[in-house]
């Protein structure tokens, strides 16, 4: 059975729909007999393993939240990450101290100086930006790192403080089984041709537009 026939046979079975109630439990069984057979055989003909890389853009929140989630499971695996943000700076975030109890496994820097329209200074933080995408290299190049997480790399891309070609370029510099992040709106089509997964954000309802709720500790930062 082909990987097209397997997402057919599950769509079938309601894997990935709605599943209507089932009254009678002897079919309901029989049922999710044959749904785990499917799902075991999906499973075991996916068994290749490579270093992805990840997008997740869109306007609504949670872009560096999924993107650090991705760490803390990397972390729980007992390997190394590293964490370089673009943009972000000029102050200690929730997770940054969080993370501290991991020690050396974790690297974490912030690179830039603030949102652009505080910093209103286009050379600096384009030189900033290139200065973090150097770090970002030496990271993406050791093969002890198991994830780099490229915080609001995507915003950078955005401004042209930094070239796509550039960034897709150093991506394919990276340890065959090394895994990478990037985050921020406005991920670049180059960049989302190359990347393995991409995830968009969409925004529903967003507290600080439409209730004046400011920024708050565990939430935003």
């Amino acid at each position: 059975m082909t990987a097209k026939d397997l997402d057919q046979t599950a769509a079938s079975l309601g894997m990935g729909g709605r599943v209507s109630p089932e009254t009678d439990e002897a079919g309901y069984r029989k049922r999710m007999e044959r749904r785990q057979q499917v799902q075991k055989q999906r499973v075991e003909e996916r068994n290749k393993e490579k270093g992805l890389v990840l997008v997740f853009t869109g306007h609504g929140k949670g872009k560096t939240t999924a993107g650090l989630g991705l760490v803390l499971r990397t972390l729980g695996h007992d390997e190394r990450v590293a964490i370089v943000q673009f943009i972000k700076g000029g102050w200690e975030p929730g997770e940054a101290r969080a993370l501290r109890v991991f020690g050396d496994q974790v690297s974490w820097h912030a690179l830039g100086e603030g949102f652009t329209w505080e910093t209103q200074d286009r050379e600096r933080d384009q030189q900033l930006v290139e200065e973090a995408w150097e770090t970002a290299l030496g990271y993406l190049r050791d093969a002890t790192v198991k994830l780099v997480l490229l915080d609001e790399l995507n915003v950078a891309l955005k401004l042209g403080y930094i070239s796509s070609e550039t960034v897709i370029a150093g991506l394919k510099e990276r340890p065959e089984l090394t895994h990478v992040a990037v985050t921020g709106r406005g991920a670049p089509q180059p960049l989302l041709d190359q990347a393995d997964l991409v995830t968009e954000m969409t925004l529903v309802h967003h507290p600080f537009r439409e209730q004046g709720v400011k920024a708050q500790a565990g939430i935003e930062y």
